[in-house]
């Protein structure tokens, strides 16, 4: 009995720790994301760097772009129906993720460069007692990609690429607990922890001619073992039927998480000097994401150790495989401005029954529109903004026990500023 309630407690800190699905970013530059993202096959400004590195072969000299994206997402929770309908709003949040490029080129066909961004993050904070405050208070996850790359033109309009990341994360998860619930007051569980870890990249960039190009970028799966700890407040309770104080889970945790694969493919047609079309297919291998595994390494309950027990907790994550759909436009007003539209189609890597509080993922439509032009012969500056609708999610077969239906939706803003020597 007491081995079961460790692993009760700890089951109901982390069973739904991290939605990973829904904390992948890829608005990492203001021009690309009013292209609705699809700009793997096109890649002619810094950011090519996380898009397709071998897009740097495209221009020559130092060059800078640096910006960010203000995200602003809102959910709803509704559960029950006719008058016992209860609905709860998820309490707002600004995120702010940053990308930072300089590129280099070395002659005339080698070019080097420089990325640092956060290809994961974002998070959601619910009030402290709405209906789902076992499974989710406060959940946030940070991460910053440091990237170097190198691009080289092996024949006229063939580019490759290869670049290595250095990552760090930080992760922090608060929710409430209660061992026995009608019998104790809740308890309230804070889970912190950090980790760094490595993952690379490779591109492929061909100008088939003046008015079409294609590109590929691959960027590889990165597992980051956190390691932190895990506290309540208060740190113990008493078991009536056990007449003994016990501990709420705490101390040093570690726990692995592993970040996707992604393989996307892109194209670009300019069939005048004004358009630019593009197009981008992504493939996101969310299948790595298959459980959530945590290891405390002092709290375990079971004292005896003749009963080789871990005190390790596992739950089920089943990610699925998905991909996600691009496609932008860009025209060009004059040599100096330019005003674009994209359209995003992001299948979600969730099944409906693990869907859960700490960020309530569904396919996604986002819809963009951006502008940008030079200030001057070396500065420029562009901005975007993309309404991202989700569908409406119910579930009816938690494996968590948490029946309702979730509604989303989100307001990104970006900005870039580019210099050029």
């Amino acid at each position: 009995m007491k081995k079961l309630l460790t692993l009760l407690l700890a089951c109901v800190l982390f069973a739904s720790n991290l939605n990973a699905g829904g904390f992948q970013i890829n608005e990492h530059g203001a021009r690309a994301m009013s292209l609705g993202g699809a700009f793997t096959g096109l890649a002619n400004d810094p950011s090519a760097i996380y898009f397709n590195p071998a897009g740097l072969t495209q221009f020559k000299g130092t060059r800078f772009y640096f910006g960010t994206t203000a995200i602003s997402p809102s959910a709803t929770y509704t559960s029950g129906s006719g008058s016992l309908t209860k609905e709860y709003e998820m309490k707002g949040q600004l995120f702010t993720p940053i990308n930072f490029y300089i590129t280099q080129s070395i002659g005339e066909k080698l070019a080097v460069g420089l990325g640092v961004n956060n290809q994961y993050g974002l998070g959601t904070k619910w009030g402290s007692e709405w209906a789902g405050k076992y499974l989710a208070l406060n959940t946030e996850i940070v991460t910053f990609f440091i990237t170097p790359v190198i691009a080289y033109e092996l024949f006229d309009g063939f580019s490759v690429s290869a670049g290595g990341s250095f990552v760090l994360g930080d992760v922090t998860i608060e929710r409430k607990v209660n061992a026995i619930p009608g019998l104790l007051k809740d308890a309230e569980l804070s889970m912190k922890g950090d980790g760094t870890s490595f993952g690379f990249t490779a591109g492929l960039l061909y100008k088939v001619n003046d008015q079409f190009q294609v590109g590929a970028n691959y960027r590889s799966a990165v597992k980051i073992d956190f390691s932190g700890t895990a506290a309540t407040t208060p740190a113990t309770f008493y078991h009536p039927q056990l007449k003994v104080d016990l501990p709420y889970p705490t101390g040093d945790i570690t726990a692995p998480l592993e970040t996707p694969q992604n393989l996307t493919l892109g194209l670009a047609w300019m069939p005048s000097d004004a358009v630019t079309f593009t197009a981008d297919y992504q493939y996101v291998g969310w299948s790595s994401y298959d459980k959530m595994e945590v290891t405390f390494a002092t709290y375990d309950l079971d004292l005896n150790p003749a009963n080789g027990l871990q005190n390790v907790s596992t739950a089920k994550r089943e990610y699925q495989n998905t991909y996600i759909l691009r496609a932008g436009l860009e025209y060009n007003i004059s040599d100096k401005a330019a005003v674009r539209f994209g359209l995003v189609y992001d299948h979600n890597p969730v099944k409906t029954e693990y869907v859960d509080p700490t960020l309530p993922d569904a396919d996604r439509i986002g819809l963009n529109v951006g502008f940008g032009g030079k200030l001057t012969e070396n500065l420029g500056v562009d901005f975007a903004y993309m309404l991202l609708t989700f569908s409406d999610r119910t579930v009816s077969k938690s494996v968590y026990g948490f029946n309702g239906t979730y509604s989303n939706l989100a307001h990104l803003f970006g900005v870039n500023f580019s210099y050029s020597l």
